[in-house]
């Protein structure tokens, strides 16, 4: 028996919609869209067009040219991020936030272009509003934090701090790889400049595929961070500056976006309240499951309401690399174990060096999943 419990990482299964869509592309279209006037190359052109348009209406976005498409979403903040910052701003980040915008950030402070404040999060995962306000300061010109933890699944506050940096004109950059696909982000009411995605965790497409959104003010800061052929203004050597061909350069993953607009496409037809609702349910089970369990602890809200179905534990009486060997080797179940790229947040619930083993549950998986692992801890831990 094999069991996936690792969907913080990437979704697995992906809706049998995905793969078949990825599959056709390749068989049957095939061209690179907007290099040539062919039927293939149009087709491919509607393909990315019908993405885009599908993202921007599940992040209630009006303008489909402002989505933009990148490799994941380590490239999409390393390009804002890096695209944005000038010397002198301060930028402020939070401690349970990933080494995706992490490390862009950490080196762009030792390279003494910016000042960084990191937020210490509660050990719940939580960045407290007064402590955020209490931290802007004159030259803040950035904040960059990810909506919800992808360790112990807590749901930052963002709509708040996105209000307030509208106010005092403060450019904000979220982070939805673990929010994507499960809640209602809406662009507008979270007042953010540029919301990164990726696809290839829930938005249920394949690896390979993410990008951001961005809005027109923040545009005019952002340098494109690759340059190079468009297929639009060729006659030119400057990059072009109007959106989407400004930041994508070179040719595109086009059946990775086919994958996607199925992933986007299925998640609509299912609906978002439902995957929510499915999970929330799952992460529920579990958790009451493993503190019925002795010598298990479970970090961050014990509510499932206030989190992810991203669940970290650890035990006394074993290593997690150990335990999560154990549960691959021994019952077939997948998670994963360690730091999870985000040491900060380690440090914030008091888990660093060690780290934690996460399980991470997604749309495709049920209670009979989440009863087999609650069985296989048990049936570890009594030995």
């Amino acid at each position: 028996m094999k069991v996936y419990l690792d969907n913080a990482a990437t979704t697995f299964p992906k809706p049998k919609e995905v793969t078949s869509s990825i599959f056709n592309y390749m068989t049957k279209i095939g061209s690179n869209p907007g290099r040539g006037a062919s039927s293939a190359s149009l087709q491919g052109n509607r393909v990315v067009f019908e993405c885009r348009e599908a993202l921007a209406e599940l992040f209630h976005f009006n303008k489909i040219e402002n989505v933009i498409f990148t490799s994941n979403i380590t490239q999409s903040l390393n390009t804002l991020i890096k695209g944005a910052v000038q010397k002198g701003w301060h930028v402020i980040t939070s401690s349970m936030d990933h080494n995706a915008s992490l490390r862009p950030l950490y080196s762009l402070k030792e390279s003494k272009l910016i000042d960084l404040t990191v937020l210490n999060c509660s050990k719940e995962g939580i960045i407290d509003i007064e402590e955020f306000k209490n931290s802007i300061k004159n030259n803040t010109k950035l904040v960059v934090l990810s909506h919800a933890s992808n360790i112990i699944g807590s749901i930052q506050p963002l709509e708040a701090i996105g209000s307030i940096c509208k106010e005092r004109n403060i450019f904000f950059i979220i982070d939805s790889a673990q929010t994507a696909g499960v809640l209602d982000l809406d662009f507008e009411k979270l007042n953010c400049s540029a919301l990164a995605f990726t696809g290839h965790k829930s938005l249920l497409g394949p690896q390979g595929i993410g990008g951001f959104i961005i809005d027109d003010n923040f545009n005019k800061y952002v340098n494109p961070f690759i340059e190079g052929g468009t297929g639009s203004v060729s006659s030119s050597v400057i990059q072009p500056d109007f959106l989407p061909d400004k930041f994508e350069s070179g040719t595109m993953n086009t059946p990775g976006i086919a994958g996607l607009l199925a992933g986007v496409n299925f998640i609509k037809e299912t609906g978002l309240s439902t995957i929510c609702e499915h999970e929330n349910e799952l992460c529920k089970k579990f958790i009451n499951g493993v503190l019925n369990i002795p010598s298990f602890e479970v970090y961050g809200f014990k509510d499932a309401n206030l989190r992810t179905s991203t669940v970290s534990i650890n035990t006394s009486k074993m290593d997690n690399a150990e335990l999560g060997f154990t549960l691959d080797s021994e019952f077939g179940i997948m998670t994963r174990t360690g730091l999870h790229c985000a040491p900060l947040a380690h440090k914030t619930i008091g888990t660093y060096p060690k780290g934690t083993i996460r399980f991470s549950f997604g749309y495709f998986n049920d209670e009979k999943d989440v009863d087999y692992a609650l069985h296989a801890l048990n049936s570890v831990i009594n030995k």
